[in-house]
C-alpha cells in the first residue's frame, strides 16, 4: 500500500491536499497564535485563499508549520503546499482509505465483469437455485461491505506505511532464492490460515450471522466473490496482512500478490465445473469452490487442496456433480411439460 500511496501523492494527492488544506490558509492564524511573525513580516497572505473556506479550515488541527515552509515562495505563489504533509497521520489515514475504496471498486468491477463475460457460463443463471436479480443483489452486498472491511483493515495498512512490517525493497537483502520461495510460502501460509478461519466460520455459533450471507449465493457468479458480511471478508483477509509482519516479503511482490489474491477470489466464484485436468487434486479451483457453495462443508481451502485433505473436508470435483446438469434437467422438464400442453 505504501507504493500506491507514494505514487498517488506524486500524481494526485499532493495537489489535492494543497487545494483542500493550503498552508497559506494557516499562516495568519499561526502568526497570531504563536507569535511567529510580527506586522512587518514579509510573508503576505495570499488573496486567493482569503475566503470563507480558508477561514473555516484555518481552525483544523495541523502539525507545526516549519519556518522554511511558511517563508518559502510557495506560500506567496499560485502553487500552494498543504498544511498536512505526507507523513501526517490523519492525512495518511484519509488517503489510504480513499485509495483502497477506489481500488477495490476498480478491481472488483473489472475482474468480475471480465470473468462474468468471458468465463462464467450464463446457462447457470437458469439453475433452479439461482436467485431472482441475483447479480444485482451480489453487487449490492459487495458495495455495502467494502467501507467497513477497509476501515477494519486500515491498522494493517498504516503499520505497513509507517514501517512496522517486514517488507523490503532490495532483492539482494535476502537473495533471489528467498524471493521465489516467498511466493510459494505466502500462498501456503495464507491458504492454511484461511482454511481454518473459513472452517471456523461454518461453526453453528457464528455461521448464521457471519458467513451465511455469503452462502446465500448457492450458484455464485463472479460478482459474489466479495459479497460477504464485512467481518467475514475482513477475517479471511487477515492472513494476507499478518504474513508481512511475521516474514520478510519484497514490497513490489507483495503488491502483485495482493492483486492476484483478489483476482483469484473472483475466479473461483465463476461456478465452472471443468474436471479431469492434471492439477485438479492439487489446486483448489472454481470446481472445488462451486462444490463448497452447493454442499457447504467441503473444500474450505483457497488455493490448494492439501489442507482440506488433512482436515478430512476434501471433495473431489466430478462431472456428475456439475450443477449444469440440473439446469439441463430443468430445461428438459419444462420442454416436456410444454410439449404435453401442446398435445
Amino acid at each position: 500500500m505504501d507504493i500506491i500511496l507514494h505514487v498517488a501523492d506524486d500524481l494526485i494527492l499532493d495537489r489535492a491536499w494543497a487545494r483542500l488544506l493550503p498552508v497559506s490558509a494557516f499562516t495568519t492564524a499561526s502568526s497570531n497564535a504563536a507569535g511567529l511573525y510580527n506586522t512587518s513580516s514579509h510573508v503576505p497572505v495570499v488573496s486567493s485563499h482569503s475566503s470563507a473556506w480558508s477561514q473555516l479550515i484555518s481552525h483544523i488541527p495541523h502539525p507545526p508549520l516549519p519556518d522554511e515552509l511558511l517563508t518559502s515562495p510557495l506560500v506567496a505563489s499560485e502553487t500552494v503546499a498543504s498544511a498536512w504533509p505526507r507523513d501526517y497521520l490523519p492525512r495518511q489515514i484519509i488517503s489510504v482509505f480513499t485509495l483502497t475504496l477506489v481500488g477495490i471498486h476498480v478491481l472488483y468491477f473489472l475482474f468480475a465483469y471480465l470473468s462474468y463475460k468471458y468465463i462464467f457460463n450464463h446457462e447457470m443463471m437458469k439453475h433452479p437455485r439461482f436467485l431472482k436479480n441475483q447479480i444485482k443483489l451480489e453487487i449490492q452486498s459487495s458495495l455495502k461491505a467494502f467501507p467497513l472491511m477497509i476501515l477494519l483493515t486500515l491498522p494493517w495498512f498504516m503499520g505497513e506505511i509507517r514501517g512496522y512490517s517486514k517488507l523490503y525493497d532490495n532483492v539482494e537483502d535476502y537473495g533471489w532464492g528467498y524471493f521465489f520461495f516467498s511466493i510459494f510460502f505466502f500462498l501456503v501460509f495464507t491458504d492454511y490460515c484461511i482454511y481454518w478461519i473459513h472452517r471456523w466460520e461454518h461453526h453453528p455459533i457464528c455461521y448464521k450471522w457471519l458467513h451465511k450471507p455469503h452462502h446465500k449465493w448457492i450458484i455464485p457468479t463472479p460478482f459474489a466473490s466479495h459479497a460477504f458480511h464485512p467481518l467475514d471478508g475482513y477475517a479471511q483477509s487477515v492472513p494476507y496482512h499478518l504474513f508481512i509482519y511475521l516474514f520478510p516479503l519484497h514490497r513490489k511482490l507483495y503488491l502483485g500478490l495482493f492483486i492476484f489474491v483478489n483476482f483469484w477470489t473472483i475466479l473461483i466464484h465463476d461456478s465452472d465445473m471443468i474436471t479431469g485436468h492434471p492439477l485438479e487434486k492439487v489446486i483448489n479451483g472454481p470446481a472445488h469452490h462451486t462444490l463448497h457453495h452447493i454442499y457447504f462443508t467441503v473444500n474450505y481451502g483457497q488455493y490448494f487442496t492439501w489442507a482440506d485433505r488433512m482436515g478430512d473436508s476434501y471433495r473431489q470435483p466430478q462431472s456428475e456433480l456439475d450443477p449444469l446438469l440440473e439446469v439441463k434437467a430443468a430445461e428438459a422438464k419444462k420442454a416436456k411439460v410444454a410439449l404435453g400442453k401442446e398435445q
